[in-house]
């Protein structure tokens, strides 16, 4: 049996076996380089490093739920000029996630919010934060679902856990029943302990109402508004664009299944 062969077993032992990926490889380069034995080593453990991010960076970007890929690199900020581009670059660094704040996107349908949502949330993603993306119907469903199975806390806990969570479309219906207190608790559990995105074609003026309470709609307000970056986007919408920007079609075309 070859040193190889008996390396094998030993690698798996170590939960290491992602190795024989590239060891061959790096053998051979070594061999052909000359490569001391701590570059051979390096290098050899910086490709299982690399695989293992990767492996975590899937598992991130599953659990995240994204409707689709999106990135801020296919965004076409020239389309709608009121999109604040400087400001979205520089939630894109994720800053805002570490520092637990809120992120509100409001403007009428197909300007790109959610595309510009999503954006974030996958760079969230890349730089290591656990991240979940769900429409404000299908969430508050779930909530009120959970109620029927004595699983409240555990579904709460879904919305409430992860780095940043992406709440889409808030306010396209109103809400009933308790789904305004389902809102306001996932709203005050997260409230400096975690990052929030929402987007809404509602302004922010329009959202109080949707609680159904005043005091609520207040307490709820307060803290979203608290730490908070606001965009606020005008324009028109990539999916029917007007005739004047229809020769951009092909650039557009990348965000328009994207963008609300």
């Amino acid at each position: 049996m070859s040193t190889y062969d008996e390396l094998v077993p030993v690698l798996k032992k170590l939960r290491l076996s992602g190795l024989l990926q590239s060891l061959e490889v790096r053998c051979r380069e070594a061999a052909d380089a000359n490569l001391s034995l701590t570059e051979f080593l390096y290098r050899l453990l910086a490709d299982e490093v690399e695989r293992r991010d990767g492996k975590q960076l899937d598992v991130r970007m599953r659990r995240a739920a994204f409707e689709r890929p999106s990135t801020l690199e296919d965004f076409d900020f020239s389309f709608n000029t009121s999109v604040p581009r400087t400001k979205v670059l520089e939630l894109g660094t994720c800053a805002f996630v570490e520092r637990q704040e809120n992120v509100l996107v409001v403007g009428p349908a197909g300007v790109g919010k959610s595309h510009l949502a999503q954006a974030l949330g996958q760079r969230a993603c890349r730089a290591g934060h656990a991240v979940l993306y769900v429409s404000a119907h299908d969430m508050l469903t779930q909530l009120r679902a959970s109620r029927a199975d004595n699983g409240y806390e555990r579904r709460l806990l879904r919305f409430t856990t992860p780095a940043l969570l992406i709440v889409d479309d808030l306010g396209l219906r109103p809400l009933t029943g308790e789904e305004g207190i389902d809102l306001y608790e996932i709203v005050r559990r997260r409230y400096e302990r975690a990052a929030t995105c929402i987007t809404s074609n509602r302004a922010l003026e329009e959202w109080p109402p949707l609680f159904g309470d005043a005091l609520l709609a207040s307490a709820a307000m307060d803290r979203l508004l608290h730490h908070s970056h606001v965009l606020t986007i005008e324009g028109d919408s990539y999916r029917n664009p007007p005739p004047a920007k229809r020769t951009r079609a092909p650039r557009a075309a990348q965000v328009e299944t994207a963008a609300r």
